[in-house]
Order: structure tokens, then sequence, then C-alpha cells
């Protein structure tokens, strides 16, 4: 046996590599494109606040748009749970990790949305990612038309099953049906958004529908942006519209339920295969049971949160008055998200960190490749809980920083 001298030195290539990404980094900052995080520790007694080294700020840019994740009801439910059931599951879904819970919750996800069976994930990218590669990849010559501003979930998915991807121009349904009848001899799925959460426009479902079910293709609608904030009871787009044809449907937890993790509700035989065969389903370790109870007791009150809802539109509205008043520039589209639009790279970035510095305002600036260079913008939420007040306060110093940058 060869003895291993001690001389040699097995991180030399690694120094190299690392010097690569140390390179990319840089490149990254130099563009402005590098990513900066504000650690949060978001206040369940004063929802829209986080303490930033002991000092209280407001968020605006948040995506607990009904403010469930400091409702008193879910956190006592989650505390309760936690002391009787513990921290965690102990094991994947297939392995111990299948409580009680989580089966009642997707019976519930299933009638919610009128489809035969749901699968809950750890979050809503995993949803999406799992359930798309795993059912595309299925179907021998399968080709799937993709909105051009489809969720980098939904893209990675499609890119994961390596079948056949069109993308469409956004919500061009000219273009649609134009792919649809070039391959009306082979399976397909439409693979779309309700609500486009970088410019909070919405889709034209049923138009969409209309058309899948013209030309034979399967259809999977992304309700992430609107579950919980539209419908008659919250279940997102389709509901309001009451057209129920989408053969899949994804919506999450993490944003309107206020807890974490996603699901897809559809037909029983293709959820089944996906959860027998789905690699990010099988091994991975399920969601606690704590938190599962906690996003049943989020469900209720969201399929009962009319006056939610209607307290988040109504501020989204005044939102949008007081900046069209101080002429700044956003996208008045039909939803709940209102994109303060702040050109540029650097200038975001300069206008939120003096919003967070002097007025302890915090939002995020969204920049390339979540938007296209010269995009760059504020996504800004009002969730019900503000006041006009507030609201005032956010637009008056948004207004001061953009003038005087």
């Amino acid at each position: 046996m060869t003895a291993i001298s001690l001389d040699v030195r097995p991180d030399a290539m690694a120094g190299t590599v690392f010097d690569v990404y140390r390179r990319k980094i840089d490149q990254l900052k130099a563009d402005g494109l590098y990513r900066e995080f504000v650690p949060c520790g978001h206040l369940a007694e004063d929802p829209g606040h986080t303490l930033h080294q002991g000092r209280k700020v407001q968020v605006w840019c948040s995506n607990d748009y009904l403010g469930l994740s400091q409702h008193p009801d879910l956190i006592k439910v989650q505390t309760e749970s936690t002391a009787l059931h513990g921290t965690g599951n102990g094991g994947s879904r297939n392995i111990a990790g299948t409580s009680t819970t989580h089966v009642e919750l997707e019976a519930r996800l299933a009638a919610w949305h009128g489809k035969e069976r749901a699968l809950i994930f750890s979050s809503g990218y995993v949803a999406n990612f799992e359930t798309l590669s795993t059912l595309l990849a299925a179907v021998p010559d399968m080709v799937v038309l993709s909105d051009s501003l489809n969720h980098r979930s939904l893209i990675e998915g499609i890119v994961r099953s390596r079948c056949e991807k069109v993308v469409f121009p956004h919500n061009d349904l000219a273009a649609l049906e134009e792919s649809l009848v070039a391959h009306a001899d082979r399976p397909k799925m439409i693979v779309f958004e309700s609500v486009y959460s970088m410019d909070g426009d919405c889709s034209p479902v049923s138009e969409i529908l209309d058309l899948a079910e013209k030309h034979g293709a399967l259809t999977f609608l992304d309700e992430t942006h609107a579950i919980g904030m539209m419908g008659p009871t919250g279940a997102g787009l389709s509901e309001a519209l009451g057209d129920h044809r989408a053969t899949f449907i994804q919506g999450v937890f993490g944003k309107a339920i206020g807890t974490v993790g996603g699901y897809v509700v559809g037909p029983d035989a293709a959820l089944d295969f996906v959860r027998s065969t789905a690699p990010g389903f099988i091994f991975t370790t399920a969601l606690p049971k704590a938190g599962m109870d906690a996003t049943l007791r989020g469900l209720e009150i969201v399929q009962d949160g009319h006056d939610l809802r209607r307290d988040l539109m109504a501020n989204a509205s005044y939102l949008k008055e007081r900046l069209r008043a101080e002429a700044i520039d956003f996208i008045d589209a039909e939803s709940h998200l209102v994109p303060v639009m702040v050109p540029g790279s650097d200038r975001v970035r300069r206008i939120s960190q003096r919003l967070f510095a002097e007025f302890g305002i915090y939002v995020q600036p969204i920049n390339f490749p979540s938007v296209p260079k010269g995009g760059e913008r504020f996504r800004v939420t009002a969730p019900p809980y503000r006041t006009y007040e507030q609201i005032d306060y956010f637009v008056s110093a948004l207004k001061q920083c953009l003038a005087e940058d």
C-alpha cells in the first residue's frame, strides 16, 4: 500500500475553483446585482414591523398579505400543538412523517378547489418543480406551452422534465393558440399563473382554459399570489371567475395563509403518481404537524376572510391614490400588488437604503434577473393591518427620497 504524502494539498484545485466564485461575486457587486439580506425579527404584537439591531422598522414588501403569520389563533394553535406533538415529525411522508393533520388538510384543500386529490410540499417552489418535472417527464412526446413571465419554479420544473418547451409572449392568446395548433397531434400542457407577482397583473384564465379545452391540452395554473386574496372563499382567481376547469392548481401557505409550505390539487391518478415517484416529495422530511395544525386554522380564517380581503384591496386602492397624487410611477394592476418603478439597479438600491436608514422603512429592491434591466422596482404591499396614516408616511418618505436622489 502506498502511503499518502502529507505534502500533497488536496485543496489546491478547490482553491482555484473558489477563485472563480469570488470573481463572479465581485462581478455581481460591480453590476449592482449583489443581493443584500436584512435580518428581520417580525413582531407578532405589532404586525408589519420588525426589529433590526434593536430598532423597530416598518416592512412594506412582505408577502404575508393578510397578516395571518402574526394572528393570535395561528400562534396559539401552533404553540399548543408543538407542546403536544413536538417540533418535528421524525421522517419523510412515507416513513412516519404523514400526520393526521396532513391527511385532513389535503382533503380540505382538494374539496376547496373542487379536485380529486391534493398533495402538500415543503414550499411552493418545490410543489411546482416536483409536480411539473414528474408529470411531464412521464408522458412520451409531451410539449409544454409556458407563459414568458412564469415564475422560476415553473421554468425549472419544465426544464428538469426535458420535454419540449414553447414559450409564448405574456398573456398572448393568439400566440398561444398558434402554438397549440402547431402541436395538434401531441399531448400538451399549458403552464401559467393567475397573478404575476412582478407586475401585479392577472392572466385571462377563462380564455386560456377555453383554448385548452378546444385543443385538448392539460393546464397547470399557479395561484400563488391569488390564494386568500381572490374569490368568495379565497380559493383564487379561478374561484372568483367561477371557472374550475384547470387540470392542476398550485397554491401556497407561506403568503396569505401565514405559515409555510405549498400544495397542488388535481386528478387523483396524476397526483398519486407524483406522490409515489417525485424525489423531492419522497426523500425529504415532512412539514411538522404543529405547522400543519396552524395552516389548517389559517385556511379556515382565509375561507371566512371577506373582511380581510376587503381591507387589503381598500389599502391597495388608497396606496395607489396617494402614489398617483404625488406623481410617483407605479403599475396600476388589478391585484393587491403595487409595483413602484425605480429604474436603475444602483438607484433602486440607494433609495431602499435611505428609506431604511432615515425613515425606518424596509422595502427590498427588485432587480435583474427578477425583472428586466431598466425595470427595477419596489413590490409594495399594504396588508389589512396598515393604517392610512402609515400609507401616507410611506408615500411621503418615498417621494422625498426619489426627488432628492
